[in-house]
């Protein structure tokens, strides 16, 4: 069986909205990243499925293929509020690869404006473009840099507060 998806999950000591709007940000992306690839962000806060933002990106970070400077548009999946948000990836690479992340939420506790929550990082190339499959070249991510990414998504969202229970 082939892996096509990643999932990790951290609690986090802080509410489902305040995750939530952190990702809704574009620089809430860039702040988070762990890969190193993210430099910055223009674009508005996202609301919607089909929103979309612009990622100035630097793939020197994953020293994998010599890309250099490039763009890329952030197009919004899923958007449950305070619960679910994904996206997927276009650029000038043709065909569009088709790989999507994304975030779940769950709050800890019985009430929707819990302190604390369990988020669930995800990336998926389970429906990539087959020119992109056949290079191998997936998973471009590791579990560890999904792992890293929550850890900064909570020092910046609780800073100083320990993980909830």
């Amino acid at each position: 069986m082939t892996i096509e998806r990643i999932e990790v999950q951290r609690a986090i000591s802080a509410s489902p909205a305040t995750i939530f709007g952190l990702l809704c940000e574009p620089a809430g992306h860039v702040a988070i990243d762990a890969s190193g690839m993210l430099m910055s962000a223009e674009g508005s806060r996202v609301a919607a499925v089909g929103d979309t933002f612009v990622v100035h990106m630097d793939r020197e970070a994953l020293n994998d293929y010599p890309l250099g400077l490039y763009d890329v548009t952030v197009t919004i999946e899923t958007f449950v509020e305070n619960r679910d948000i994904s996206w997927t990836i276009i650029g000038a690479i043709k065909p569009p690869i088709g790989h999507r992340y994304g975030y779940r939420i769950e709050p800890i506790g019985d009430t929707e404006d819990a302190a604390a929550s369990v988020v669930t990082s995800y990336y998926d190339w389970s429906t990539i473009d087959p020119y992109w499959r056949e290079r191998a070249i997936f998973p471009v991510l590791s579990e560890n840099a999904l792992r890293a990414t929550l850890g900064i998504l909570a020092r910046t969202v609780a800073p100083g507060l320990p993980r909830p229970v």
